[in-house]
């Protein structure tokens, strides 16, 4: 499901969590989706019941990585994640942080890839505050977007395509 708006993404969360489901909640940008992203949604609900993906807008996109992207439109990624089976809800947000979706869903994870530190994470604070825990997951190499945006700009060059 595509939550309407933080509000109630924050009801249908409080209500899992009441029927005793773990809530594990994590957050990007998912601009043009692909294995690495796949593996990790997998791996982020394999540690509870439920996965709630907050997803960056398109102007938050741009702010982080620049006036090139998102390639595909919030709408269409929060169709694309809404089609996985691992995601439970999709809840966009226009902050440069996930910070105060954090606050509001109170998630008892929040799941980041290993190429994240919990020291680093400007949501770390917000996680703990509201009693959950931190969990890192293995980061496939040679997977991303920027990546692929690159190879698709630069088709002569040798950026490597992955091969695992």
């Amino acid at each position: 499901m595509i939550a309407s708006d933080l509000d109630a993404a924050g009801h249908q969360v409080a209500a899992w969590q009441a029927a005793g489901e773990t809530v594990v909640f994590t957050n990007g940008c998912f601009d043009i989706l692909h294995a690495g992203h796949v593996r990790y949604l997998n791996a982020a609900r394999a540690l509870g019941q439920r996965l709630v993906v907050g997803l960056n807008s398109d102007d938050s996109v741009r702010g982080l990585k620049g006036p090139g992207r998102p390639i595909n439109a919030e709408a269409d990624r929060a169709e694309v994640l809404d089609g996985l089976r691992a995601v439970d809800m999709v809840v966009l947000f226009a902050t440069p942080t996930a910070t105060p979706v954090i606050e509001v869903l109170r998630p008892q994870i929040y799941a980041k890839g290993g190429d994240y530190r919990p020291e680093t994470l400007p949501e770390a604070p917000a996680v703990h505050a509201g009693g959950g825990r931190i969990a890192l997951l293995p980061f496939l190499e040679g997977r991303s977007t920027t990546g692929i945006v690159q190879r698709l700009a630069s088709p002569d060059t040798t950026v490597p395509v992955p091969t695992e």
